[in-house]
């Protein structure tokens, strides 16, 4: 790929730093800067973007960093820096939008199962904000349910991902005919194959919850950052604004 592009630079060192600051003060920076749903105590305005400099390991921000520079440097260079910086946060938006909506549905599935057997929201809230539930709880829905609804409410998202799929989703666009060399396959794929194929082994995965890739993974942020991708690129497209660079 040659050297690095600016915005890619830039994006590596702050995801870097991030990081690196995470491993000195761990929890305190998952509370103030992953995202966290809106009615929990820890959310943050700030975290729909902070969320997307924020990983959970090593191999999480290895992987996320490897897919930036790989497919985001010749977006940037055909785009220039601005263009390209403007089409990853709002990929990035757009995964921090759906992955939030999912859970507000998943949330208000929960808290309807449970307020029928006589229990307020504000008793409900209370118990869970505490890292707490009632076992009683799973006879009044499906175990899905209610761990769904647990886990809407506790669990903050983070990582790239989001942002990353909506560049993977304009890169297999721009280049078609791409080969892609995956480590656990011995032959090359094109991009117009892997990319769609990709993205449908999240979707199942998001509503089956049968984990294709691994557990505590935001599935339908993938698809929130793609599906956004996708939809600027059409756009653009049909525009011909994706002729037009922003240096």
């Amino acid at each position: 790929m040659g050297r690095l592009t600016e915005a890619i630079k830039h994006l590596l060192i702050i995801n870097i730093l991030f990081f690196v600051a995470t491993t000195i003060y761990g929890d305190q920076m998952y509370q103030w800067f992953s995202l966290w749903f809106p009615k929990n105590e820890n959310f943050g305005f700030w975290q729909v973007v902070s969320h997307m400099f924020m990983h959970g390991g090593f191999m999480h921000i290895a992987f996320n960093m490897y897919a930036l520079w790989a497919f985001g440097t010749p977006l940037e260079r055909m785009w220039g820096r601005n263009k390209f910086l403007f089409f990853y946060f709002s990929a990035g938006l757009g995964a921090a939008l759906i992955h939030t909506g999912v859970n507000y549905y998943y949330f208000n599935e929960g808290i309807d199962a449970i307020v029928n057997s006589g229990i307020s929201k504000s008793q409900i809230i209370d118990i869970v904000s505490e890292g707490k539930y009632s076992p009683d709880w799973y006879n009044l829905a499906s175990k899905s349910t209610i761990d769904n609804f647990l886990s809407a409410y506790n669990t903050p998202a983070v990582g790239a991902s989001g942002a990353i799929y909506g560049v993977l989703v304009a890169f297999g666009m721009s280049y078609p005919n791409s080969e892609l060399f995956i480590i656990f396959l011995p032959i090359p794929i094109k991009a117009k194959f892997f990319i769609p194929v990709l993205i449908a082994m999240d979707l199942f995965s998001g509503v089956t919850g049968v984990s294709i890739f691994g557990q505590g993974i935001a599935h339908f942020a993938h698809i929130g950052g793609a599906l956004f991708g996708f939809i600027m690129m059409w756009y653009w497209k049909k525009n011909q604004f994706n002729k037009n660079r922003w240096d």
